[in-house]
């Protein structure tokens, strides 16, 4: 196998075609890699931070194309995307380690991986495990908690009508109209026991039930303390929840580590980190139950041996994926190349960047095993020509001064 050509792709479309998340964020852009073989098969890969600066991925992924256009002729196996995986981390090791170099590698990674599993004509998990289950527990992944109640049940009633079975829904409330913070109704204790209160009456203990505080990105006031993040989860543990992620803010190991232990609500966290060496510090102390991977941010190789450090102590994986079609899709094969998977995240009724790209099958709340070569991807002509990139849609979270209007 040689390499021809690696180049960016990048796009906006539509975010989802879930009303109830439309409301706060219509477009998405995406960035997918593609590297092209001597024997014409191409392989396509995601990287995440073209959800977040996609201008900046072609500037990376040029940057490395040399390494791989100078490579001669290797075999095609997962041993050969490791090698070259590691020589592109060498190269750009000052600056690529954690952060903007290492979700674009990433993507180049991913790309590897599905040509490889094209050329062998096997599923990327395979490449990765001898065994995979034939289907996971997954949950739709809900966002903002709409305010008043009424629309929070209408929206879990949706979800619950695409096949889903567990949802995850954010801390607080958010107003569809005016897209403003709404206080939880006695403060965040109350609050969020409120909130699943509400849930259980109208959905049963049937209903799987996963919360996100988002402190990653919540400042000021509404960024929580160890000390409320316990409250909060002490007063939730009777309720049944499969894991309460994002409790506090990723600076905050110590807090982290001590939450985890003292309290019944599994503890998860981990979609802001970029490299296994980082998944690892929170490991050695023992600071997340659930560790949330994401496979198009620090890669799939990474993914599995963040799954591995943590199985150690008998702890899960719950990978994080809010990226298009592609990234979902390298969650996925990782998430069924590692045996310690609780849960798996998919966008509900997901949008074009999605559906046109992906082959992902839910079936009564599961996902089934992808068993397409490769990573079972495609992006078609007609979808780069229907979905042009547009500048200024990406996400970030609003600050005086540059506030998101996509």
């Amino acid at each position: 196998m040689r390499l021809r050509d690696v180049r960016t792709i990048l796009l906006t479309g539509p975010c989802t075609d879930d009303p109830w998340l439309s409301v706060f964020k219509r477009h998405r852009t995406a960035a997918f890699v593609e590297v092209e073989t001597d024997s014409g098969v191409v392989g396509l890969g995601e990287t995440y931070a073209g959800y977040f600066f996609p201008e900046s991925v072609p500037l990376v992924v040029d940057y490395l194309k040399p390494i791989l256009l100078a490579v001669d002729d290797v075999e095609p196996t997962a041993a050969t995307v490791r090698a070259l995986t590691a020589r592109m981390r060498t190269c750009f090791a000052f600056w690529g380690r954690v952060g903007l170099g290492a979700a674009v590698l990433a993507g180049i990674e991913g790309a590897l991986w599905d040509a490889v599993g094209k050329l062998a004509g096997v599923p990327v998990h395979r490449l990765l495990a001898d065994d995979a289950p034939d289907r996971l527990p997954a949950y739709a992944t809900g966002g903002p908690s709409p305010w008043p109640r009424d629309d929070l049940l209408r929206k879990v009633e949706f979800y619950r009508s695409l096949g889903f079975t567990a949802v995850k829904l954010a801390s607080g409330y958010l107003d569809a109209v005016s897209r403003a913070e709404v206080p939880p109704p006695g403060g965040p204790v109350d609050g969020e026991v409120d909130k699943v209160t509400v849930l259980r009456k109208e959905f049963g203990a049937d209903l799987g039930i996963l919360l996100d505080g988002h402190m990653g990105h919540r400042e000021g006031t509404a960024r929580w303390d160890a000390e409320t993040a316990q409250r909060v989860l002490d007063a939730l543990a009777p309720h049944g929840l499969e894991l309460f992620e994002e409790p506090l803010p990723y600076d905050d190991l110590a807090g982290y580590a001590e939450l985890t232990a003292n309290s019944a609500v599994p503890v998860a966290g981990g979609e802001q980190l970029t490299s296994y060496a980082e998944f690892a510090t929170f490991a050695d102390r023992r600071a997340f139950a659930v560790a949330q991977p994401d496979a198009s941010w620090l890669g799939i190789e990474g993914f599995v041996r963040v799954a591995e450090r943590f199985s150690v102590d008998g702890r899960a994986v719950a990978p994080h994926a809010w990226s298009a079609g592609a990234g979902v899709m390298q969650n996925l094969h990782a998430a069924f190349a590692c045996a310690n998977t609780l849960i798996v995240e998919l966008p509900p009724a997901a949008g074009p960047l999605h559906t046109e790209v992906w082959s992902l099958r839910l079936r009564d709340g599961m996902v089934l095993r992808p068993d397409e070569p490769g990573l079972g991807v495609h992006l078609t002509d007609e979808t780069r020509q229907r979905y042009p990139f547009r500048p200024g849609m990406e996400e970030f979270s609003s600050v005086p001064g540059k506030l998101m209007r996509s």
